[in-house]
């Protein structure tokens, strides 16, 4: 894991608080979506499928700001849609930063060379750049030709400036171990960004492609594989051990979609972001209100092959700071 050091001992604390405070049901982070529309039509995403007047719609920064306040995470991701087609998305950055609450924010960075100078470099601010393969694939993934080299391109101008550059890959069934590989091999050492999450594609009911997604047995398979030889050691993850050990199959946890709530614009959303049953005006309403327990593996059929980061990570994050010996593992990044 190659969390800053500021950050992890900021989230370590936050835990430990909460936890002494005798809270059992707490935000990370909050998955903050503040419009829906979006510049590309990705095969794997169902968010442009909402009506016309739904994607015009933008959320205001006060409300944006109000939630995440409400709840207390110390973590935003700012994803959409495209949030960069927010016209108000700097000032809700800087609002956020302000705050010295950690911003990500996700985007396809298309729009970064039109919107990069609103912005300024911070320890509480990073890019979170989608790119789920290297030119071909993710060409493919996103459904338009040339959209990797802009990627690239604006990776690399965001470093040239000083940003922190994440990165977000989404696999599925079609990957293989070598094109995991291959794509985190170019985004550590080539691009160098100074982070990379991953995750498996959940089976959005709305998506136009659903024969791609990967059931539980691919997963952990792509992983064991594309991890043998010790490569998981040398890459620049912004994962837990455990959470990766999980892809792999070595340990199992219970999703804890609680952790990473989604407020969008029609509010807090029950489950998940993955998942709409609903939705809740404040964020205890959702935790007090959710049947969570009717959620996860072997409780709903929707569950059944979601090993996504959004519901799992949290879990490896708890039991990580719960045990000496994975918390001195997770600092060596093992």
């Amino acid at each position: 894991m190659t969390m800053p050091v500021r950050q992890a001992l900021r989230i370590g604390g936050y835990i430990l608080q909460q936890r002494l405070r005798g809270r059992t049901k707490f935000p990370l982070l909050v998955e903050l979506e503040p419009l829906f529309a979006c510049n590309l039509k990705c095969a794997g995403c169902g968010k442009i499928q909402h009506p016309a007047d739904v994607l015009k719609r933008r959320m205001p920064v006060e409300q944006a700001v109000a939630a995440v306040e409400e709840c207390g995470a110390p973590m935003v991701s700012i994803a959409g849609g495209e949030p960069l087609m927010h016209p108000q998305i700097a000032e809700m950055v800087r609002e956020f930063v302000n705050r010295k609450t950690y911003v990500f924010l996700c985007t396809n960075a298309l729009l970064i060379p039109k919107k990069i100078d609103q912005f300024e470099p911070s320890p509480y601010f990073a890019w979170t750049v989608h790119l789920d393969g290297l030119r071909e694939r993710h060409d493919a993934s996103v459904c338009k030709e040339g959209v990797f080299d802009e990627a690239v391109a604006a990776v690399r101008e965001c470093r040239r400036r000083g940003f922190r550059v994440t990165t977000n890959t989404t696999f599925f069934n079609t990957d293989s171990p070598q094109t995991v590989i291959d794509v985190l091999n170019y985004l550590n050492d080539d691009l160098q960004v100074d982070e990379m999450m991953i995750s498996p594609g959940y089976a959005y009911e709305k998506a136009p492609d659903q024969e791609h997604f990967l059931g539980v047995r691919e997963t952990r398979e792509l992983f064991r594989k594309a991890f043998a030889g010790g490569n998981r050691r040398r890459w620049r993850f912004n994962h837990t051990p455990l959470f990766l050990d999980f892809l792999e199959g070595r340990v199992d946890f219970p999703c804890t979609a609680w952790a990473i709530p989604s407020y969008s614009l029609f509010g807090w959303q029950r489950p998940c972001y993955l998942m709409s049953d609903g939705y809740a005006a404040t964020y205890r309403e959702l935790v007090e209100e959710t049947d969570w327990d009717a959620y996860g593996r072997g409780r709903d059929p929707r569950c059944a092959n979601c090993m996504a980061h959004c519901g799992y990570e949290p879990t490896a994050v708890f039991a990580t700071l719960s045990s000496l010996k994975e918390s001195l593992r997770a600092v060596r990044g093992h």
